[in-house]
């Protein structure tokens, strides 16, 4: 792993915060060094398959196929024309005084720093339900890797249950690559999710897009659900038991069961870099303090939703 030039700036995460940060340091003629565990540039929204992949950035990436692609294609020319060092399958493992513990394809080794960049992102928010513990339970990020960086779904009759954008998106995106899901269960109530409506209101077309996505589900979508057990045989998954919000209990047959509560910001390494917390009321989580400029310690600074 070869060093960047000083001052030494080093960039973990290269999803859509990190690539930005890393476009913004090269813009300024710095070298910046980018750290990431996946094989290609993208992050979890705009992972990207491996090559020869066949399905397009459209039916990868809906949508936001046009962001995806030029996010991708800018980080590459970085990385093409050397104007960074991109350190790809990659885990950051320790942060200790100026040194990153890295665990590549080589093995371990110590990158030092001056400045430090954190775009380490988001993760699922999970809750324990009865019987998870059983093979064929996922969260839902992980039916979304599974789909968009190998175009595989995880079961052959699935069923999604938890609440927040990613559940309706996951089960739209199963959908559209010709998986059987059975039923999208959401443990929020239409009343519930009816208090957000002036939040939503503020960015009209994302709304509008949700609303779409969840009317494409149809009558596999239920609205304030509660869930009761995942059954299951010694080969795994066999259904979910789930009370309606009519409180009628209902048993879905199924071998997959995706669980996901929202997301939650991924400050494990914020954590060992030993920034200050406090706890935010509204996200129900630790977050790391930062100043306006995203700093979070002395020559620390956060980007994207691990901030």
């Amino acid at each position: 792993m070869s060093e960047p030039s000083s001052p030494r700036i080093v960039i973990v995460g290269a999803g859509p915060a990190g690539i930005r940060a890393a476009a913004t340091l090269v813009d300024a003629g710095l070298h910046p060094v980018v750290i990431d565990e996946g094989h290609r540039a993208g992050g979890q929204i705009y992972r990207r398959p491996p090559a020869g992949f066949v399905r397009t950035p459209e039916q990868l990436y809906g949508s936001e196929a046009d962001k995806a692609r030029a996010l991708h294609l800018l980080f590459d020319r970085m990385a093409d024309e050397g104007r960074l060092t991109y350190c790809a399958r990659s885990s950051v493992i320790a942060v200790h005084e100026g040194r990153l513990h890295v665990l590549g394809e080589g093995g371990a080794e110590v990158v030092f720093y001056d400045r430090l960049i954190l775009a380490t992102g988001a993760s699922d928010r999970v809750a324990p339900i009865p019987g998870w513990q059983n093979a064929g339970v996922y969260s839902l990020g992980a039916a979304q890797i599974a789909l968009k960086a190998q175009g595989v779904a995880l079961g052959r009759r699935i069923v999604l249950i938890g609440s927040g954008p990613l559940l309706t998106l996951v089960g739209m995106q199963l959908l559209k690559a010709g998986a059987d899901v059975a039923a999208v269960l959401d443990t929020s109530s239409w009343r519930q999710q009816m208090r957000g409506f002036w939040g939503l209101a503020a960015r009209p077309i994302v709304a509008l897009r949700g609303l779409a996505l969840r009317a494409r589900l149809g009558r596999r979508y239920h609205a304030g659900v509660t869930p009761l057990q995942i059954e299951a045989d010694g080969r795994g998954v066999t259904g979910m038991r789930w009370r309606d919000a009519g409180g009628r209990e209902r048993v879905t047959p199924c071998d997959m069961i995706g669980i996901g509560w929202h997301l939650r910001a991924e400050t494990h390494l914020t954590d060992l870099a030993g920034c200050a917390f406090t706890y935010d009321e509204q996200w129900r989580q630790w977050l790391p303090k930062t100043d306006r400029m995203g700093r979070a310690g002395n020559g620390i600074y956060l980007a994207g939703d691990g901030a």
